[in-house]
């Protein structure tokens, strides 16, 4: 694991201290590691978001839709 040196503002070191005193948390890098995991997700989730609001409107009928969406969540979970 890389070791980092940050500096934090007084606020926002309090605040991660909150979240190891609050027993969630072991430690700040951890508290640090899991929102980072967190804006990842964010982003990832961002990203597909766009990339389908610029695939444009489809021609298929709410149920085509769903059929194809069971449809390829039943395949992937044979995967």
């Amino acid at each position: 694991m890389t070791r980092q040196s940050i500096s934090l503002t007084r606020p926002n070191d309090e605040w991660l201290k909150a979240q190891v005193d609050s027993e969630e948390y072991t430690s700040k890098s951890e508290v640090v590691n899991d929102l980072i995991r967190k804006a990842r997700e964010v982003e990832a989730i961002r990203k597909k978001l766009i990339e389908a609001e610029e695939s444009g409107f489809s021609e298929r009928l709410p149920d085509q839709i769903r059929a194809d969406a069971k449809a390829r969540l039943k395949n992937a979970a044979k995967i």
